[in-house]
């Protein structure tokens, strides 16, 4: 039996929104990735190898960063993973007001730079990246990737996927 053309739309298995907490700790970092990608790997998400190894260096990039620079007024933090049809989306939150801009990078430091790359993963991508803050007056840094490269054509400009929040409503574009 063929599907129905006037039958409600199904939406791959693999869609859906996951949240887990750790301790703002360094071994939370490649926790945070090894559950990330185990989750995907679970949910059978047909994510492109060049996406994945990107989403997962947002991951422990972001990750860090709240380690390194929010543990004291937030022992813990939170990850999130939105998966659409066409897209996933991560973000990490955590209780420190202070909202870190993507700095300039300056070779001459060793660090400093993690947002820098992170903003340059999603873009490359097709994807975008932001900073929020939380209504507790904490923040929320997510960054949203294409499940597949996104193949511009002659002089196009990648457009990116129109993400606002990552609250938004993994089934929305």
């Amino acid at each position: 039996m063929e599907p129905s053309e006037s039958g409600p739309t199904r939406h791959p298995s693999y869609e859906g929104v996951w949240r887990f907490t750790a301790a703002a700790v360094d071994v939370s970092v490649p926790q945070a990735r090894h559950a990330v990608r185990d989750l995907l790997v679970r949910q059978g998400v047909p994510l492109h190898d060049e996406i994945m190894d990107g989403l997962l260096l947002i991951v422990s990039e972001l990750v860090t960063n709240a380690v390194r620079h929010a543990a004291l007024l937030s022992p813990e933090i939170a990850v999130e993973v939105a998966i659409g049809p066409e897209w996933i989306r991560v973000s990490v939150e955590d209780n420190h007001p202070y909202r870190p801009k993507a700095l300039e990078a300056d070779w001459g430091q060793t660090g400093g730079r993690g947002l820098l790359l992170v903003r340059e993963i999603a873009l490359e991508a097709g994807g975008a990246c932001d900073v929020e803050h939380t209504a507790s007056g904490g923040k929320i840094i997510w960054a949203a990737l294409p499940l597949a490269p996104v193949a511009p054509g002659p002089g196009a400009v990648p457009q990116g996927p129109v993400v606002t929040s990552p609250r938004t409503d993994p089934s929305a574009p």
